[in-house]
Formats: structure tokens, C-alpha cells, sequence
């Protein structure tokens, strides 16, 4: 990845895997990656109806309610979950075939998706205000609310910051979804 900041406005749609829905991919590692060989990727969806998410075998999952009312998934015909609550996440695997039922209309969720085997990834929330380094297994920082401030720049809700050394300066206010990938030996 080249970039330190990426703007909201830069994040281009495109179709989900299944062409039932719409994301916006926010990075991908490697960055030349396809879809089917990414080793971790994090994007914006945009959940307008009740079409069922694509499939990703052998990759694991985390979403976390961004903007609006959620939904409620069902996984592979039984377990249930309540997607309803903004700001918190929920693993599941990419293999899991997953129906959804809205809860209202329609709604904007964050997605980290990281290859199995190559890799274990988790998302931290982090909330304002304050100054906060993050560990060295934090491979994007995405605004989910407020401002905050970097070395690189300042950044508002949706945008996403590279992080390095230097420490982000959360607002008042300010939510960060903060994406770790600690990647197995031999994987790059």
C-alpha cells in the first residue's frame, strides 16, 4: 500500500462478489492482489435489501454497523445474529452462507476480511479524544465518527489512515476502527 490517507471520496464502488450489493474497497494486502488472493482486505458495503452476502471460503470475517438501523444475519441456516448496535464487531467465517432481514432501510457496514491461512486479523474500536499510537499489527486506521488528526493529515468520518509511528489524535467525539493482521510465518 502506497497511500497514508485515503479519502472517503476516493473509495470507488463496485459490485459485491455475488453482484447482489455494493462496497467500497478501502485497501487490500497485497495491493495487487485479486479477489480470490488477498491476504487481508478492508472495505465499506452498502446493504440496501435483503440479498445474502457472498461467500468467502477460507477467509475469516469481521463486520461492525457503521451507519443506519442493521440487520439480522442468519449463518448457514441456524445461528443467529443482531447486527443492530453500531460500532460493534462480530467475526464469522466467509464460508457461511449468510441471509439476510433488514431491520429499517438501508445501512453501511465496515468489513475485515483476512486469509485464514496466512494471517489472523481483529478489529479494535477506539474512541475519542486522545492521542493513541497504534500497535505495530495495525495495518489501517478507518474513521467511523468525528475528526482526528495524523502527522499525514487531518481526517474526517470515512476517511482511512495507513498508520506508522507517529500517534493519531482522536476528537471529541471521534470513533476509529482500527484493523490488525498479524501475518503467519512464511506468508507475505
Amino acid at each position: 500500500m502506497s497511500f497514508h490517507i485515503l479519502r472517503a471520496a476516493d473509495m470507488q464502488p463496485q459490485p459485491w462478489k455475488n453482484g447482489l450489493g455494493v462496497t467500497r474497497e478501502v485497501a487490500r494486502f497485497p495491493a495487487d492482489a485479486g479477489g480470490e488472493d488477498f491476504i487481508w482486505r478492508v472495505s465499506v458495503a452498502e446493504v440496501n435489501s435483503a440479498a445474502p452476502f457472498s461467500t468467502f471460503p477460507g477467509i475469516d470475517r469481521q463486520i461492525v454497523l457503521l451507519d443506519g438501523d442493521g440487520f439480522t444475519m442468519t449463518l448457514d441456516g441456524a445461528r443467529r445474529h443482531a447486527l443492530t448496535t453500531p460500532l460493534e464487531p462480530f467475526a464469522f467465517a466467509g464460508e457461511a452462507q449468510v441471509d439476510v432481514a433488514m431491520a429499517g432501510g438501508a445501512t453501511r457496514d465496515f468489513n475485515l476480511m483476512v486469509r485464514r491461512a496466512q494471517a489472523s486479523g481483529r478489529l479494535d474500536v477506539v474512541a475519542g479524544p486522545g492521542s493513541q499510537v497504534m500497535p505495530p499489527d495495525a495495518v489501517l486506521v478507518f474513521l467511523a465518527r468525528g475528526t482526528a488528526d495524523t502527522l499525514d493529515g487531518p481526517l474526517a468520518a470515512g476517511d482511512a489512515w495507513r498508520p506508522d509511528t507517529s500517534p493519531i489524535e482522536l476528537h471529541e467525539g471521534a470513533v476509529a476502527l482500527v484493523a490488525r493482521v498479524t501475518l503467519h510465518a512464511g506468508a507475505a
